[in-house]
């Protein structure tokens, strides 16, 4: 997928493999790694068919990037005998940034005080099973792209630590850009995407994609759209309700602090929860409208609902009755399939036709929701308000819900000032931004308690009266906390 010009332009993508520095290793190093990966996964690439001439260096570069996603600060703090301890990761970040990535590894790698291979795990590295039993060089290229992406990262401002200073923020910001994602909605039963087990993604393997993100993919939704309108019903919003942190959201806004909600879902409950349009952003789209590939004909979302939660693929009204039209007229229909050429076979398998009429009616081009998916550009409102608007009127950042593994709306933290406060909350802590104050629990939980601390009054029927909420500053971290309600 085309990566975005810039850290705010261009097309929704994952995110984008980095480049390999490496630490000085020979090129057999490299090819020893790269080799290991090849053979691991020989057997099932001599399977695939029409395999391009890149093949190799996809294989190469997946290898990378499936190490970088390895290991978080929690893992850290298991006591693998095998990987730094997270006093000793922190320890490791702090002294590469104080003396320099050359000093840092004349320092550790090359004074032998420790492996690449453990090193790796101070930057949330693990090692690949199948260079078990490789050199210690084996791990350069590694630890060489671990180092680059910890010293891109942006540094955390040290004057903001507590949550004292997390409600001091709040109280006193006036243009706050709130980023969120999936995690703000699960406490009303619409389920992120990322989770272990209950995520969406973790449910669409039954589906048999090589990737289960493919089901957002313009291109194979092109080619066969029933796979995503088979799964449409379990992300489709059921509700108008909204969660407490919809309120806190609305609140801000309320308060005169909202600058911005730069929002990834696509269930569109900001809108029930009252975001006024002027102050958000649906970076991904939503449901609220949907247009057909082929005549670019637009409805409100409600129309193709029916169709949705039957796993029913939508056609287009116009292009129906446009094609009625031909018929009765005796012209002579020239067939179109959105632009893809597909046999009758093809469009058999998720089509809903059953004698003739349905047949010629068929051909009619299918309703896409307005969310955008890998592969399409977003709105050009996100890149004008950021760009334009937005950059230089922020006083903080807070970022609710995500993981920020989508580009390049997950750009926007580090494209902003890195002078501006940032803090995250979440279930889980996200390991490649340096966030200023990381709040980890349930997003309503934390927002309530921030509420509560601020004297504001957050109104919701989900929030308890009475609500008691622990927290405790994380083992090994100066300004990580968790938010776990009392239940005493």
């Amino acid at each position: 997928m085309a990566s975005s010009q810039g850290a705010v332009s261009g097309t929704a993508h994952r995110i984008p493999i980095i480049e390999v520095i490496d630490l000085e290793s020979d090129d057999e190093t490299v090819d020893y790694a790269v080799q290991k990966f090849a053979q691991r996964d020989s057997a099932e690439v001599s399977k695939e068919e029409g395999q391009d001439s890149d093949g190799d260096q996809w294989e190469s570069e997946s290898f990378y990037e499936d190490a970088l996603e390895g290991m978080g600060d929690e893992q850290l703090a298991d006591g693998d005998s095998d990987a730094c301890s997270l006093e000793e990761a922190l320890s490791f970040r702090k002294r590469l940034r104080l003396v320099g990535e050359d000093q840092f590894i004349t320092e550790t790698v090359e004074a032998g005080s420790i492996s690449a291979k453990k090193l790796c795990t101070a930057f949330g590295i693990r090692a690949p099973a199948f260079l078990e039993g490789a050199p210690d060089s084996a791990y350069y290229p590694l630890l060489g792209l671990g180092i680059s992406r910890e010293l891109s990262k942006r540094v955390k401002l040290q004057q903001y630590n507590t949550i004292d200073d997390a409600v001091s923020l709040l109280k006193k910001s006036k243009n706050i850009i709130v980023l969120t994602g999936a995690g703000i909605s699960t406490s009303l039963g619409i389920p992120d995407f990322r989770s272990k087990e209950t995520g969406l993604y973790s449910q669409l393997e039954h589906l048999g994609l090589s990737d289960p993100q493919e089901v957002f993919d313009i291109t194979i939704f092109r080619e066969d759209p029933s796979i995503f309108y088979s799964v449409a019903k379990d992300i489709l919003p059921s509700t108008n309700k909204y969660s407490p942190t919809h309120a806190f959201i609305r609140l801000l806004q309320e308060n005169g602090k909202l600058l911005t909600n730069f929002t990834q879902n696509i269930d569109n409950l900001e809108g029930y929860a009252g975001i006024l349009p002027e102050k958000l952003i649906q970076c991904h789209g939503s449901f609220a409208t949907a247009s057909c590939l082929e005549c670019k004909y637009k409805v409100k979302g409600e129309e193709i609902y029916k169709d949705l939660k039957a796993g029913r693929v939508a056609r287009c009204d116009r292009c129906i009755h446009h094609l009625r039209q031909v018929k009765s007229g005796g012209m002579k229909r020239k067939r179109s399939s959105n632009g893809h050429a597909h046999s009758k076979k093809r469009r058999e398998d998720y089509e809903d036709s059953t004698d003739d009429e349905d047949y010629e009616i068929a051909v009619a081009g299918v309703m896409k929701p307005d969310i955008t998916f890998f592969g399409e550009d977003l709105p050009p409102t996100f890149h004008d308000r950021l760009v334009k608007h937005d950059r230089d009127l922020v006083d903080l950042v807070v970022v609710i819900g995500t993981s920020l593994k989508v580009a390049p709306v997950s750009e926007i933290v580090g494209f902003l000032p890195p002078t501006v406060p940032q803090m995250y909350i979440s279930r889980t802590p996200c390991s490649h931004v340096n966030f200023d104050i990381d709040m980890l629990g349930d997003c309503d939980i934390v927002v309530a308690e921030l509420c509560k601390r601020a004297g504001w009054d957050l109104k919701h029927e989900m929030i308890p009266k009475k609500q008691s909420v622990d927290v405790k500053l994380q083992h090994g971290h100066e300004s990580r906390y968790s938010f776990k309600v009392n239940l005493a």
